[in-house]
């Protein structure tokens, strides 16, 4: 998808990356300002005062200022990046309309790397450190712990009104806005620094898994980020990306819906395990249904691998 006569006229990449950074502050800080805004306005002092103190009664808050962060810190940076290169966001990012096939075609391979995801999010939970850095350990079990709890905390849902947030909240959100940043802006410039796709697309993942700070979760979102990376070099358009990262999260989302309607805790859903034949089968899915993406992909990357 990166071909060299679109980088005419365009600044240096690490210029761009400083652009990135300097967009994101900007954006974080005014649509924080602005989540606090509307967090008053739809709940008052009440509201702003459970999102100041962590307390997760108002639960609302927190989704309000979620979906403000996700806006600010990656969609915001994305689209100044594509205004300030004079560049249209639909040329920029390539946002050609995406075709039914490739489409299912990449649901059918989300659900063929589940397992695979899974089971490295088994290994990665199992990470112990050696005694010297047990205070780094310990900070990282803590930070992990509290996002456990407002994760809970979020996805605790009633109704389907409550599922339908949330799907909107954790799915469509984040799949846009982080998609547009990280496969968008931050692997096409590092790919402009260094011509070679499998290295713009792995380090693109890795600081899409690091900002997370969820580090008991860096492996499975390392490997998402990475798949979500190719898909997007192979099909030339960011909205096969936006759709496998949608259904990722979705999927999240409503396996917690299916297990609280069942008065189960949405935990046991990391209770579900298969035999080492089903890790396989998904690792051959997943690679044969990658080959037939790139072989489907209109070709827009084959000469610059």
């Amino acid at each position: 998808m990166y071909q060299n006569s679109t980088y005419k006229h365009e600044n240096s990449p690490f210029l761009q990356l400083l652009y990135l950074l300097l967009f994101a502050l900007i954006g974080v800080v005014a649509f924080a300002v602005l989540g606090f805004a509307v967090v008053f306005f739809t709940s008052g002092m009440d509201g702003l005062r459970a999102a100041a103190t962590n307390d997760y009664s108002d639960v609302s808050a927190f989704k309000i200022l979620l979906v403000a962060q996700q806006i600010g810190l990656f969609l915001v940076p994305a689209i100044f990046l594509a205004i300030i290169e004079g560049k249209k966001p639909t040329r920029f990012y390539g946002l050609d309309a995406p075709k039914l096939n490739l489409l299912l075609l990449v649901a059918i391979l989300s659900i063929c790397w589940m397992p695979l995801m899974a089971f490295s999010n088994e290994w990665n939970q199992k990470m112990v450190f050696p005694a010297f850095l047990k205070g780094i350990e310990s900070w990282m079990r803590d930070q992990e712990d509290n996002m456990a709890k407002i994760t809970e905390a979020i996805l605790k849902m009633k109704s389907t009104g409550h599922l339908l947030v949330n799907l909107f909240v954790i799915a469509v959100v984040p799949a846009i806005c982080e998609e547009f940043l990280f496969r968008g802006a931050v692997q096409r410039t590092i790919f402009r620094i260094k011509s070679n796709a499998h290295v713009a697309i792995w380090l693109s993942a890795i600081i899409f898994s690091t900002i997370h700070f969820q580090f008991y979760g860096f492996l499975p979102r390392l490997l998402l980020g990475a798949a979500f990376g190719y898909v997007y070099f192979w099909t030339g358009s960011i909205w096969y990306a936006v759709f496998a990262h949608f259904l990722n999260n979705a999927y999240a989302v409503c396996v917690a819906y299916y297990l609280q309607a069942n008065n189960q805790s949405y935990n046991n859903a990391e209770d579900i395990s298969m035999p080492w034949y089903g890790y396989l089968i998904s690792a051959i899915l997943t690679l044969a249904l990658f080959g037939l993406v790139r072989k489907l992909g209109v070709g827009k990357s084959e000469d610059n691998n």
